[in-house]
């Protein structure tokens, strides 16, 4: 356990929220071979040199376990960057954590993956950039990487591991929608979330080159509610609208500081993933403070927790416990003011703003990646080789 972390005081005020997230988020590292342009780590992203430790890691698993958590999420960047990811694996399954492990699979050996199962892995969900090879290449700047999805694919179904793949949908792959659902069903996945992109970290940065038509969308619509039916029985579909074109916005993570609890790769915790693109804000870390401490009474989670902090018209709206204002990161990419309702919602003053700002990129030639990078970004890259390495 780490001894320096204060334990919780016993006058600590009651809190307003469940006693535990249903979920961790473990971000283990920010390292990765694809530079996604829509990636949701921060432009700042955390060096390798500032990771939280194998130990560390798997204290911090003792700690979620301890609070009731059910579910770990090993996500990253690459999580299968990180050279202990088996200790990790393993020390979730022996306190009983859920673990799924969300990986663009293209570092991946059966070899690895056979061992990952074996120290306890439970599920698998692994991202596409598109069903063209070609495109796949140029919007990750990585060649040859869905060549090594499918392999990836079969081994997990050879290995008895559930797979869920991961579409993230934008303009310049929307087209081939139905070409990434046959992939899905070919790969042998349970689960296709097919998610239209959100817009913060490098999906902002990006926006313009990522947006897609109102029509285009809508077709969306069409095409998974065929495929649903088509596939029922064989795969469920999670659909994530993109938020400019909604009626109304999504909850942010189910409601800010709610059902999930985030760890970056340096340890600070986070409510949700895009949470440091705020400014002011404060965030604990794990090397210096106990988890659940954090979770119950951590300034940053308590900041947009519940309702009392809403402005109209989302105080008196009879939806405020149902989409809590929507996205606190998007309220202030947006407006300025992260306490404002999100323009993703109708009933903001800034909604139709907004709408016409999504109607007028889309419409436009879309304008050159700036790609993820650890260190800086450029608008053009190469895709790297597959052997590539990390």
């Amino acid at each position: 356990m780490n001894e320096i972390a204060p334990h919780i005081s016993a006058a600590a005020p009651a809190p307003k929220c469940a006693t535990a997230p249903v979920g961790l988020l473990a971000e283990l590292t920010h390292r990765c071979p694809l530079q996604c342009p829509y990636c949701s780590n921060p432009l700042e992203m955390d060096r390798a040199n500032t990771e939280l430790t194998t130990a560390e890691w798997q204290d911090v698993l003792r700690q979620a376990a301890e609070m009731g958590v059910l579910q770990l999420h090993l996500s990253g960047g690459e999580p299968t960057s990180r050279k202990d990811l088996e200790e990790i694996v393993k020390t979730a399954a022996d306190v009983g954590l859920y673990s799924n492990l969300i990986t663009a699979g293209v570092l991946l050996t059966r070899e690895r993956l056979q061992k990952l199962a074996e120290c306890g892995l439970d599920h698998v969900q692994l991202s596409i950039q598109d069903a063209d090879a070609a495109n796949a290449d140029r919007i990750a700047a990585y060649k040859g990487g869905l060549v090594k999805k499918r392999e990836v694919g079969r081994w997990v179904k050879e290995l008895g591991l559930p797979l869920t793949v991961n579409a993230p949908l934008h303009r310049q792959n929307i087209e081939n929608l139905p070409k990434i659902i046959d992939l899905a069903v070919e790969l042998g996945a349970g689960r296709l979330e097919v998610a239209h992109i959100q817009y913060y970290a490098w999906a902002l940065k990006n926006r313009a080159a990522l947006m897609p038509t109102r029509e285009q969308f809508m077709k969306t619509v069409e095409i998974v509610e065929q495929a649903r039916e088509r596939l029922k029985g064989i795969m469920v579909f999670d659909f994530v609208v993109p938020d400019y074109y909604a009626k109304y916005p999504k909850p942010c993570m189910g409601g800010w500081g709610s059902g999930i609890i985030n760890v970056t790769p340096s340890g600070k915790v986070l409510p949700c993933h895009a949470a440091e693109s705020l400014p002011g804000m404060e965030f604990d870390n794990v090397r210096t403070r106990r988890l659940m401490d954090i979770w119950l009474q951590g300034a940053a989670f308590n900041k947009f927790r519940g309702t009392e902090w809403m402005k109209e018209p989302c105080r008196s709206c009879d939806r405020k416990e149902i989409d809590f204002g929507g996205c606190r990161c998007q309220a202030f990419a947006l407006t300025g003011d992260a306490t404002n309702t999100d323009p993703a919602c109708s009933l903001s003053s800034r909604h139709a703003e907004w709408f016409k700002v999504a109607e007028q990129e889309s419409h436009q030639p879309a304008p050159p990646f700036v790609y993820r990078r650890i260190g800086g970004d450029k608008s053009k890259a190469e895709p790297a080789d597959a052997d590539a390495g990390e």
